[in-house]
């Protein structure tokens, strides 16, 4: 970690380590144990006999800077990654057992396409026919067989996430090694449990986008704030801005608090200081939901709320020191640990062995022993045994998915820390998530679409303003006004057409862009002027923020100017060649002086072409189009042909219909300025009487139990292991998003529309608890047809 810092990493332990006074002293983690009474014997234990497990998170981008350190240091010999043992799943043994048999990849790709993204078995005969394919026939019947019989088994050797091993003497004397598929890796050919038979330190060196997000982001703010810089540990404390704006659930990109889950606990919870985020974190979590503890905890906070004077009853004075923070109810590892020590008589020790018995109850381990000792501990010191009983059963429901306090803590700092950044510095935290991609719940054009909402003003990539990553700008680059939306939805554009005899070698449609027009020759009736661009943009100190009005926050703060990186199929290397050819040459005026002057292909060109990334230089995307067409891959001449190219004579074509237009954002740039999509739906989608998301919002127009249809982009498809095959959607459409709640029914009966749907109309009815609004959908209908071919992929989680 020293390292880490010391090269401007940002790093921070957490899990079990944080229940370490040394670690907090020494910098490992930020959680102060003694402030949290945490146990230590959490993180090391003499009953254990084994080293203790460290997990240390660094930005993602750069982890790899201190796994090599690692190796430097230490050696290659010495030092290496943990392996990890890939197991067949539904679809891998689909596809190995199908090739093995003779199957096409084709055939292949569709049967394995048919499991859902958290199957982990074999095709039901509905799923069979829904592929096509008979289920009777022979092959068919022994690849389904081959493939049930398979499942479970290890495929292949992998590394784990990031747990590394160092050792005093070399590893190949200790266990089998191995050279990585990766350059300058070393992995043990053991997994983790084998490790831990042998008790060899590890440490777990892990990746943490919102890490990465979190640098970028106070880089940015730096950049422009007349503040002393701001650093992850000088962030301002209990901000009351920051817990109203997570009460609100306006938590899109925010960490660990932006799934739909948490987005619901939120409004309820209604966190106002930083151990609510602690409980935040570890209350939507499979544990406390099979204990049955999360409601009687709501109940409670809720009653406190509406009674200040409302206190929790405890049995014995001892207990309010372990359950006082959670109002009585055992939601955490630690505190299921100090209960059995204060309340049974368990020593430190027995506690952890309690916890790891919990931990492994259902996969055969022993939890049966502790109940005599725990029930009898307590009924000892005086406890009735109804209540002993109560206990052991919570602690016992939760065991296995418990969440520890000090990993709770440890995550709610970096909650508080990202929730701020939005709060405070909207383009910031956007461009830090941006320029952090992948990570998270969201996509780019959600991110984008949240900071516009916050007033943030985003500006479209462009060759004469972006770089690779999104950044944050202070002065006005207005379009050239020829280049306004209404310009873009006259009724024809003047594009102009090669010279006459001029050769048409490396000419090419640019494809989803352009279609030839009329190639009758009309007189080109004025010059376009240079493009403009207009002096400095300072803070407008007059614009006032409404600190209860989202809308209001980012008006008065930069400019999100969107990068190279948001073009798909465009390289990081080309762009470093485009800003340093408009560092030597200044700005570009045409797409074919860019084009000789950066020397990049005509491919490239195309690519950025078709991103509507020449916006700045007078033309719209059409016109751009047409002079792309005539470029091609041959030497440039040695005279600068703007000294004698023929003026190009002029065509009249159609212009691009403004839904062509934003679909062609979504299939180069993965987002839209423009409109939304679902806009040019919405008049075929008023015909079957479906309502805008925003209408969901309004109690009088949508109250609770009333029937009603809603269509949207589908965002996120989540089924959680512990909802009983519950399947939760969330819908986006011009006004704002709908959560849906399917029950497995209802999804197998939709199955088609659900899983593959890019425009999903519900029908359901409305379930609403406070400011908690979902659609509990009873009927599923696929509208993709309406947006023609959208590229628009969920992000599906289990």
């Amino acid at each position: 970690m020293r390292y880490a810092r010391s090269r401007g990493i940002l790093c921070q332990g957490r899990g079990s380590a944080a229940n370490s006074a040394v670690c907090y002293c020494l910098g490992v983690t930020a959680v102060d144990p003694a402030k949290f009474q945490l146990v230590f014997e959490r993180f090391a234990s003499s009953a254990r006999a084994e080293p203790p497990d460290i997990d240390i998170d660094f930005e993602h981008e750069r982890r790899e800077e201190v796994i090599q350190y690692v190796y430097q240091k230490y050696g290659r010999d010495r030092a290496a990654m943990t392996g990890s043992l890939i197991t067949y799943r539904g679809r891998s043994a689909i596809r190995d057992v199908g090739k093995a048999l003779g199957f096409s990849q084709d055939m292949l790709d569709t049967l394995a396409g048919k499991l859902d993204w958290w199957h982990s078995g074999s095709l039901s005969s509905s799923q069979l026919d829904e592929a096509g394919v008979d289920a009777a026939e022979p092959t068919i019947r022994q690849l389904v067989g081959l493939t049930t019989q398979l499942l479970g088994f290890p495929r292949h050797l992998s590394q784990h996430v990031g747990g590394m091993i160092i050792s005093r003497s070399p590893l190949c004397e200790l266990v089998p090694i191995e050279n990585a598929a990766m350059e300058d890796r070393t992995v043990i050919e053991w997994d983790k449990d084998d490790l831990d038979v042998l008790q060899m330190f590890k440490v777990d060196i892990l990746a943490l986008g919102m890490l990465t997000c979190l640098s970028k982001g106070l880089k940015l703010v730096n950049s422009y704030s007349q503040q002393p810089p701001l650093e992850l540990h000088t962030i301002p404390h209990e901000d009351p801005q920051t817990y109203e704006m997570a009460s609100d659930a306006d938590t899109v990109g925010v960490f660990q608090i932006e799934s739909r889950a948490q987005m619901s606990m939120l409004p309820r919870l209604q966190p106002r200081k930083f151990y609510d985020l602690v409980i935040e974190v570890a209350i939507v979590r499979p544990g406390p939901i099979q204990g049955k503890m999360v409601h009687p905890y709501l109940q409670r906070r809720e009653q406190q709320r509406r009674d200040p004077t409302y206190k929790v009853i405890y049995p014995k004075p001892e207990l309010e020191g372990v359950l006082r923070e959670t109002l009585g109810v055992p939601l955490f590892q630690e505190q299921a640990m100090r209960l059995a020590i204060i309340a049974a008589g368990f020593t430190p020790e027995e506690a952890d062995s309690l916890r790891r018995a919990m931990a492994a109850w259902k996969r055969g381990g022993g939890i049966l022993p502790f109940h005599e000792k725990f029930v009898g501990g307590m009924l000892r010191n005086g406890y009735d045994e109804e209540f002993a009983e109560r206990c052991f059963e919570q602690i016992s429901g939760f065991g296995e998915y418990g969440f520890p306090e000090s990993h709770a803590a440890s995550f709610a700092i970096l909650v508080y820390a990202s929730a701020w950044l939005k709060r405070h510095h909207p383009a910031a935290f956007a461009a830090g998530l941006l320029n952090s991609q992948p990570m998270g719940f969201y996509a780019p054009a959600q991110l984008v679409r949240d900071a516009r909402e916050h007033g943030v003003e985003v500006r479209a990539v462009d060759v004469n303003a972006s770089l690779w990553d999104c950044m944050l700008e202070h002065d006005v680059m207005r379009p050239h006004p020829a280049t306004t939306d209404n310009d873009r939805r006259r009724d024809s554009e003047l594009l102009p057409l090669p010279a006459c005899g001029e050769g048409a070698g490396g000419r090419g449609k640019v494809r989803g862009v352009i279609e030839r027009g009329s190639t009758s020759c009309v007189a080109d009736p004025s010059p376009l002027p240079s493009p403009r661009i207009t002096g400095a943009r300072e803070f407008n100190a007059g614009i006032t923020c409404d600190p209860h009005d989202k809308r209001t926050w980012g008006l008065s703060g930069p400019a999100l100017r969107l990068g190279f990186r948001q073009i798909k199929g465009l390289k990081q290397s080309d762009c470093d060649r485009l800003i340093s050819a408009r560092e030597r040459h200044g700005t570009f005026t045409s797409v074919e002086q860019f084009h000789r002057i950066t020397g990049l292909s005509t491919a490239t060109v195309r690519r950025l072409v078709e991103a509507d990334a020449f916006l700045s230089i007078g033309k719209s995307r059409r016109l751009v189009a047409w002079d792309a067409m005539a470029l091609d891959d041959a030497p440039a001449p040695l005279v600068d042909r703007a000294d004698f190219d023929r003026p190009p004579s002029l065509a009249l074509i159609p212009p691009m219909p403004a839904i062509e237009e934003v679909l062609t954002d979504y299939s180069t740039v993965g987002l839209s300025l423009k409109q939304h999509p679902v806009s040019f739906a919405r008049e075929a989608l008023s015909k079957w009487k479906i309502q805008p998301a925003l209408t969901l919002h309004d109690a009088e127009r949508s109250p609770h139990g009333r029937w009603v249809k809603v269509a949207g982009l589908v965002l996120v498809r989540q089924r959680p292991g512990t909802a009983s095959g519950v399947v939760f959607i969330t819908l986006e459409d011009e006004t704002g998003t709908v959560n849906l709640i399917l029950w497995s029914s209802v999804y197998e009966q939709f199955r088609r529309a659900a899983r593959y749907a890019t425009l999903l109309q519900a029908d359901g009815y409305v379930q609403r608890e406070g400011k908690v609004v979902h659609v509990l959908a009873k009927r599923l209908f696929d509208r993709s047809e309406l947006l023609h071919d959208l590229a628009q992929p969920s992000r599906d989680f289990h």
